[in-house]
């Protein structure tokens, strides 16, 4: 089931969040880790709107954040991928916007991942969105 997240989900998001960067982003150095998870902590999460997968018991398995067309995150628990989560969330997405963006790291395995839902190539920045080293794919689905 997909629903909108909780205020009292927060903890169990930003969880999802650190163990699923900590699995897939072995490239980031350690204080720059720490950058994104006091962000994700103390701004995003706090602030956004996201929709949640949830199991059978109502856990939150996975988040997906969409603002207007922009995919500005999705994060799966390591627990679960290989298991559609991600598919159904970027579906769900898909249903309320007809054209849908976003930037993956290149380094992660987001983009072969994204590339298999039909997105498309449409740019590409050298560094993330806070002048890290982290080169970024822009994509885009239409």
């Amino acid at each position: 089931m997909i629903r909108l997240s909780r205020d009292n989900e927060r903890e169990r998001l930003f969880q999802i969040w650190h163990d699923s960067v900590r699995a897939t982003h072995g490239f980031i150095a350690e204080e720059d880790f720490e950058l994104y998870a006091g962000l994700v902590r103390d701004e995003m999460l706090p602030s956004g709107s996201f929709w949640v997968a949830v199991d059978e018991n109502g856990w939150p398995l996975a988040f997906l954040q969409l603002e207007g067309t922009k995919v500005e995150a999705l994060f799966v628990d390591p627990a679960c991928h290989r298991r559609g989560i991600g598919r159904a969330l970027m579906e769900h997405a898909r249903g309320l916007s007809p054209v849908l963006e976003l930037d993956a790291n290149e380094e992660s395995g987001a983009v072969r991942f994204y590339r298999a839902l039909g997105f498309r190539e449409v740019g590409r920045s050298p560094t993330d969105g806070l002048g890290r080293p982290y080169p970024l794919v822009h994509m885009r689905l239409d």
